[in-house]
């Protein structure tokens, strides 16, 4: 999954849920269950993640999200796995090149075509 986030400092968790489409509660929750999402939090108690929160969510999403993972087996393959945030930056760089590649195909249809 792309996520779509400006580069900044911190992110609020409207902007992370957003990117991420899901609720804020769900963000929540997940900081409650992993300790590796650990946002600041001003004087009121908002939530600010940094980017490497962000990098950790987006393991977190690809593992319970899109692998189907249960947070039990998510929390296991965090803490057995090394590699996952390197397969996750590799799925992301396929995911990429394969839209490109429909792209090119699409306008190498079009032109046919023609």
């Amino acid at each position: 999954m792309k996520i779509n986030l400006p580069d900044k400092l911190y992110y609020s968790i409207g902007e992370v849920a957003k990117a991420f489409e899901v609720n804020t509660s769900l963000i929540r929750y997940w900081e409650q269950e992993f300790p590796i999402i650990k946002p600041k939090k001003n004087k009121k108690g908002n939530r600010y993640f940094t980017p490497e929160d962000i990098k950790n969510l987006q393991i977190i999403y690809h593992l319970v999200k899109e692998k189907g993972y249960t947070l039990d087996g998510a929390k296991i393959a965090l803490t057995t796995n090394s590699k996952i945030s390197e397969t996750i930056t590799m799925i992301d760089r396929l995911e990429f090149v394969k839209a490109e590649l429909l792209k090119l195909k699409d306008s190498l249809g079009e032109r046919d075509s023609e």
